[in-house]
């Protein structure tokens, strides 16, 4: 069956139509929020005669073209349409009551990845939050959780909230945005106008695609989100922008090595992740690797690695485990060289954080890093306080779940 994204039913129900009729209507859009036939939303909006006055673009803009983390992108007129463009990754996280005065309703159509630390989640909070202290509505034209249901990963502690940890949640939540909002009213007790425009046949774990829609064209939401296997590995990978090894930023295949380094033997490290826990290798096939990034960290430097394989026959949708997978290539590294300094350090500023380790922002916690550098914890130790907070996780989130 196809499956028909928000935003095609949308333009597609004249009933839907019509409740924007005399509405101002704002976009919330980047380069993916785009239609079946590859009409990006605005277009797609306008030239269905909708009254869009303002469009709004998340962390790398509207147009995508922000390469790396913690660039940020300033407001501007649409040259096009005339209309301003708003950065919600400029000079505010929060949109601000002028940009909320810009529109009645706000359209938010962002394709996400899964995971907690993509901060397409954050956005979507802060505009509800916002929403709701301007009496303004809000519609999430929903798109596919491309990860699909699995949740995994411990949940982010009170106190270690920032615009990577909006709330409580494990890294890999297993909603889609129209669910993960009916999930922020409920947990915030938030009084807005929320409406989510749902997909048609979205089937979250049904093969072939597992989450992604097969007749689907995978377009970047973001400039390091290449592919669905990135998208599958993402809430593994991301935690190496802790780390001092490289995520493969600077490379063509950025986010889908589990580590990469000039002075770290891959091979070795694969055989210690199979002695410590083989049963975390599952549902994906490692592959050593060579690369030299042209930006980022060890620029110019060759670099060994391991290459994550979460697709075709190799690919193990319930076994997958990205977070845990990353974990023991992180404990691997550790017991191999002790000594090595594997984590960046607190003068490292992730995401404007102060005075902590990037690797606990990510986590949401200090309980990752903490495992990987004693010595004497096994992989059981961190599979139970995973596996409490995964199952309580998915007990919060039963109610929520619209495929």
């Amino acid at each position: 069956m196809t499956v028909k994204f928000g935003i095609d039913r949308l333009l597609a129900d004249p009933s839907m139509l019509r409740e924007l009729e005399g509405k101002r209507v704002a976009l919330v859009a980047h380069p993916a929020s785009v239609t079946a036939d590859l009409t990006h939303s605005l277009d797609a909006l306008i030239a269905a005669g909708v009254n869009v006055t303002s469009a709004f673009g998340p962390q790398h803009g509207l147009k995508g073209d922000k390469q790396d983390n913690m660039v940020e992108t300033a407001d501007e007129t649409d040259p096009h349409y005339g209309i301003p463009v708003f950065s919600l990754y400029g000079e505010v996280r929060r949109p601000s009551g002028q940009m909320m005065s810009s529109a009645d309703v706000f359209l938010f159509d962002l394709q996400d990845l899964g995971c907690r630390i993509y901060t397409f989640v954050t956005t979507l909070l802060y505009l509800l939050e916002e929403a709701e202290k301007a009496g303004k509505s809000v519609w999430v034209l929903d798109r596919p959780n491309p990860a699909g249901r699995p949740v995994e990963g411990t949940t982010l502690i009170p106190g270690h909230e920032s615009f990577v940890g909006a709330a409580p949640m494990p890294m890999r939540h297993g909603l889609t945005l129209g669910e993960m909002g009916h999930w922020f009213v409920d947990h915030f007790g938030l009084n807005v106008d929320y409406k989510v425009v749902a997909m048609e046949g979205w089937q979250p774990d049904a093969a072939p695609g597992h989450g992604w829609p097969t007749d689907r064209i995978w377009i970047n939401p973001s400039p390091n989100a290449a592919s669905v296997n990135m998208a599958r590995a993402y809430a593994g990978t991301v935690m190496i922008e802790g780390a001092t090894l490289s995520e493969g930023r600077g490379t063509t295949r950025p986010l889908e090595v589990l580590f990469g380094a000039p002075d770290v033997d891959a091979k070795a490290v694969l055989a210690e992740m199979r002695r410590i826990a083989p049963e975390w290798m599952e549902g994906c096939i490692l592959r050593d690797c060579w690369f030299e990034p042209t930006f980022h960290k060890h620029t110019g430097k060759l670099c060994n690695g391991l290459m994550i394989h979460a697709e075709g026959s190799f690919y193990g949708h319930e076994s997958f485990r990205p977070w845990r997978l990353q974990a023991l290539a992180f404990k691997a590294v550790r017991n191999l060289c002790p000594e090595y300094v594997l984590w960046r350090g607190k003068d490292f500023k992730y995401e404007y954080t102060d005075d902590v380790l990037a690797i606990d922002v990510i986590n949401g916690g200090p309980a990752l890093r903490e495992w990987v550098d004693n010595p004497s914890t096994t992989p059981a130790d961190l599979d139970a306080l995973a596996c409490d907070d995964e199952k309580s996780w998915k007990a919060s989130i039963a109610k929520h779940l619209l495929y």
